[in-house]
């Protein structure tokens, strides 16, 4: 693998996460308010006490001066103070950033399980209802906002009783061996999980079907069909890799539409993920809290971006050779 290529992409990478966390810390420090508003509507709080608050934690520096002081904090690990929670930002986060790393990995794994299938299918069939069935599936599930259908979901597992309404685990369920506490996670995770395929299922499925539609109309894969090569082993020996390229980059696009969308699952479903402490944290004005989840979010998505941008490099000769 070309280490020129690869290092070209950690550089960019790094540059744009450079970019997001200034315009991002400059953008929270910048609104107005700060943590403190609440303390100064209260009478038996003197202004001289809050402006000594507003000091001590650095609230009263210059916008540089803070930066520098945060990103001497990010390098340590810490992200910042909490003043909500009275301590480091980023151990706050890590566990929340291992929640939503856990939904937005099964989700995504669901999504593709879902789509490759019914993409190829689309592709693939020849039935003039099987394919208006399939567009009708995906063009009314793009319809429905993201907030309408977690709601649903929502009111699914009100109704029914069959799903938790909120939560990673049921009380004690920790001590009831490690099977069972499996399966409880699975029961917790279905629900947000599928939500999240769902969002991104209609695009993923229109994509994998065009990709899969040119690839059968490729001269080779005729060749191969008039050979009287079996339906089954012409999919999938020889016309899905050579639909894999656009859907390798499609990979990073699916990940932002996970990460944008579970903060908003998240807090509907109650997942104890980054979306609730990022709510918490703005309604509190606990800027390095917003920020650090601000910061993590981008992270997640730059590396996604990357490992799509090294397996398309894995899989494309042409890119290679340039």
């Amino acid at each position: 693998m070309n280490l020129r290529y690869i290092s070209r992409r950690i550089v960019h990478s790094i540059l744009l996460l450079a970019g997001i966390s200034f315009f991002s810390f400059a953008l929270s420090q910048l609104a107005p308010g700060d943590f403190f508003d609440e303390m100064r509507l209260n009478p038996r709080i003197s202004a001289a006490t809050v402006e000594g608050l507003r000091v001590q934690y650095g609230l009263d520096r210059s916008l540089a001066v803070r930066y520098a002081h945060w990103v001497r904090s990010a390098l340590r690990g810490d992200l910042g103070f909490s003043l909500a929670y009275n301590g480091p930002v980023g151990p706050l986060l890590k566990a929340r950033a291992r929640n939503t790393l856990i939904l937005t990995g099964t989700a995504t794994l669901l999504a593709w399980s879902l789509a490759i299938p019914l993409g190829v299918w689309g592709a693939a069939s020849r039935s003039r209802w099987s394919n208006q069935i399939c567009g009708l599936a995906t063009s009314a599930l793009l319809t429905i906002p993201d907030l309408l259908l977690f709601l649903f979901l929502l009111l699914v597992a009100v109704r029914t009783g069959w799903f938790p309404t909120g939560g990673m685990i049921s009380p004690g369920a920790e001590n009831a061996g490690l099977w069972h506490g499996i399966a409880d996670l699975a029961l917790h995770l279905f629900l947000p999980s599928l939500g999240l395929a769902l969002v991104t299922l209609p695009v993923l499925t229109r994509h994998i079907r065009s990709a899969m539609a040119d690839a059968l109309n490729s001269p080779f894969v005729r060749a191969a069909r008039g050979h009287g090569i079996p339906r089954t082993r012409l999919l999938f020996r020889y016309a899905f890799p050579v639909a894999v390229n656009p859907l390798t980059s499609l990979l990073g696009f699916s990940v932002a539409t996970m990460l944008s969308a579970s903060l908003l699952a998240e807090v509907i479903l109650s997942w104890p993920g980054l979306g609730p402490l990022l709510l918490e944290a703005t309604l509190a004005k606990d800027i390095y809290v917003v920020v650090g989840t601000v910061m993590l979010s981008a992270v997640f998505l730059v590396a996604g971006n990357l490992l799509a941008d090294v397996l398309l490099f894995a899989t494309d000769p042409r890119i290679r050779v340039e």
